[in-house]
C-alpha cells in the first residue's frame, strides 16, 4: 500500500508539473492568435476594438489570475494531503470530524473572492447594458437563416446571406463571409435594437464584445463603438435549426469619409418601402 500511495504522489506532482509547463506555452502563444475572426489554435479572447471589448479584456485577465491561483493552492493542498497522510507518514488516522477555523476560512474566503469578481464584472454589466446618446440605431433582425439590418434615421434595409461556397472570392473567409455587411462609421456609438422574425437567435461578435439574443415578440438592446477600422465576423450562437451554422454576421468598420461613401450608394441600393413603420429609437 506505501509504495502504491508513493507512486500515487509522484505521478501527481509530475502531473501537475506537465500541466503548469503546457499553460504556460499556450498562454504565451494565444498572444499571437488574436485577430477579428477565429484562428487555428487560438487562446483567449479576439483583439478587441470597443470601449465594452476593453474592460471584458481586464476582467478576464484579472479572472485568469484567480483561477490560476485558486488552482495552484488547490493542487498544492492535494500534494500536501498524499505526502503528509500517507500510511507511513500517518499510520494511526485521526477522528476529528469538524474544525472551526477551517469551516469559516472555506466558506469566507470563496465569499470574498465573488466579492472581489462582482467589483469588476457589476459595473460591467450596467455599462454594456443599452447605449446612452447613441450616434446611430440599427435594427437587427434574424430570420431561419439570415439577418436582415434597417438603419432606420437613414431610411435603408437589406438583408445579408451567408456566401455559398461555390461564389467565394479570393480574400473571403468560407463560413464566415455574406453578401451584404453591415456597415458602421469608426468612433461613433451604434445602437442595435434586436428582434426576431421567428425562433431565438442570438447576435454574437467577440470583437466587439457584443452578444445578445433575438427573442420572438420583444425588441432587446445593445451597443457597441468600434474604435478601430477593419472586418470583423460573428456568427449566431444560439441552436436555431437546420442551418444555424450558416447564419454568419459581418460588421465592417469604416472612416467617416468611406462610410458616408458607402451609405450614399446604399440610399440608392437599399431605400427602404416609403411606407414602411420607422422604428424609433430606444433611448430611455
Amino acid at each position: 500500500m506505501e509504495r502504491i500511495l508513493k507512486r500515487v504522489t509522484e505521478a501527481t506532482v509530475r502531473g501537475g508539473i506537465a500541466v503548469l509547463a503546457a499553460v504556460a506555452i499556450l498562454a504565451v502563444a494565444a498572444f499571437d492568435a488574436s485577430a477579428d475572426q477565429p484562428e487555428p489554435w487560438q487562446l483567449g479572447l479576439q483583439e478587441q476594438v470597443t470601449p465594452i471589448g476593453y474592460d471584458l479584456n481586464e476582467l478576464h485577465n484579472i479572472l485568469l489570475v484567480i483561477i490560476t491561483l485558486i488552482s495552484l493552492f488547490v493542487l498544492a493542498l492535494l500534494v500536501y494531503v498524499c505526502v503528509r497522510f500517507k500510511w507511513s507518514n500517518n499510520p494511526t488516522p485521526t477522528k476529528t470530524t469538524h474544525n472551526t477555523l477551517l469551516e469559516v476560512a472555506w466558506t469566507g474566503i470563496p465569499a470574498l473572492i465573488l466579492v472581489v469578481i462582482a467589483f469588476y464584472s457589476f459595473p460591467l454589466l450596467y455599462k454594456q447594458d443599452k447605449a446612452v446618446d447613441p450616434d446611430m440605431t440599427v435594427k437587427v433582425q434574424a430570420h431561419q437563416w439570415y439577418w436582415n439590418y434597417q438603419y432606420p434615421d437613414q431610411e435603408i434595409a437589406f438583408d445579408s446571406y451567408l456566401i455559398p461556397d461555390d461564389q467565394i472570392q479570393p480574400g473571403q473567409v468560407r463560413l464566415l463571409d455574406v453578401d451584404n455587411r453591415m456597415v458602421v462609421p469608426v468612433g461613433k456609438k451604434v445602437q442595435i435594437l434586436v428582434t426576431t422574425y421567428d425562433v431565438m437567435h442570438s447576435f454574437f461578435i467577440p470583437a466587439l464584445a457584443v452578444q445578445i439574443y433575438g427573442t420572438p415578440g420583444r425588441v432587446n438592446e445593445t451597443w457597441f463603438q468600434v474604435d478601430k477600422p477593419g472586418v470583423y465576423y460573428g456568427q449566431c450562437n444560439q441552436i436555431c435549426g437546420i442551418d444555424h451554422s450558416r447564419m454568419p454576421i459581418v460588421v465592417e468598420a469604416l472612416e467617416q469619409d468611406a462610410y458616408d461613401a458607402w451609405l450614399a450608394k446604399a440610399k440608392e441600393q437599399f431605400a427602404m418601402n416609403p411606407s414602411a413603420t420607422k422604428v424609433a429609437s430606444v433611448t430611455d
